[in-house]
């Protein structure tokens, strides 16, 4: 791609603009980039791996402002970027190990389940609940859980780490979306370090669109600790079931084809 065009660079940055701002919120950003950059040219594996540039770059200058207005608190946001980190190197290390096919039957059930727990659960606002899960167990399985599946394939994690914040340590809205953005950082940049090994990173496009991310991610995270709940819980759910629709809406995804084979049968 290095002779990828100039208006072409401009368009990616103005796409990773929007999608730092959501992002920041809610996540999803990879829900705009990545097929913005399939469609920009780049193959699928130097679009995942791009595009875990513009998702580092977004979910650092978030968990950056968050940290400025004392969101984050270091004994649970040191530990849980190293585990995330750690998880993300070993899901980019094993992305040809795993069934692609099972995780895009699975990813889209997953996202309209948190979709429904977030639109449904009564008691869900700034304030902090009873957690469900102990914090060690949390650092050291859940996160790691979750960083290498954002190592091996992506879509959602910031949704997932969402949820987990929420419903297994019940932290409010606002607390779990800044130490979301925190380890989800930690394990973007644990994958992008293997892809920039592999020489998957189209770096011009990667850089263009971190300063987008980054930039973005700035407008989210005002927006964010402005509004607490009332915005990041609709816009949370909103997302989910984006990202959930754009999986399905591929003919080849496994899960597609069999509800459209029970359909034919019916």
């Amino acid at each position: 791609m290095a002779g990828i065009e100039f208006e072409t660079i401009a368009l990616l940055f103005g796409v990773a603009l929007l999608a730092g701002c959501f992002d920041a919120i809610a996540g999803g950003g990879g829900l705009i980039t990545v097929p913005a950059l399939l469609l920009a040219g780049l193959d699928p594996v130097a679009a995942i791996a791009t595009n875990k540039v513009q998702g580092a770059a977004g979910t650092l200058s978030a968990a950056a402002t968050f940290a400025r207005k004392g969101l984050l608190i270091p004994r649970i946001a040191v530990p849980g970027a190293v585990m995330g980190a750690l998880g993300g190197v070993a899901g980019a290390l094993c992305v040809g190990l795993l069934s692609r096919p099972v995780l895009e039957a699975l990813v889209p059930v997953l996202l309209v389940t948190i979709a429904l727990y977030f639109g449904t659960a009564r008691r869900m606002g700034d304030a902090d609940a009873r957690a469900r899960m102990g914090m060690p167990l949390f650092l050291g399985l859940v996160v790691p859980v979750i960083g290498f599946y954002d190592g091996v394939f992506g879509p959602g994690a910031g949704s997932f780490y969402m949820a987990g914040f929420v419903g297994l340590l019940g932290f409010g809205v606002l607390k779990a979306t800044a130490h979301t953005k925190i380890v989800n950082a930690a394990s973007n940049l644990g994958s992008l370090a293997l892809f920039a090994l592999t020489g998957a990173v189209v770096w011009p496009v990667g850089i263009a669109m971190g300063v987008g991310s980054f930039l973005g991610a700035q407008i989210g995270s005002r927006l964010a600790m402005r509004h607490g709940a009332v915005l990041i819980r609709p816009l949370l759910v909103l997302i989910s079931c984006a990202m959930a629709a754009r999986l399905l809406w591929d003919p080849a995804n496994p899960l597609r084809r069999a509800l459209a084979g029970l359909l034919a049968s019916g």
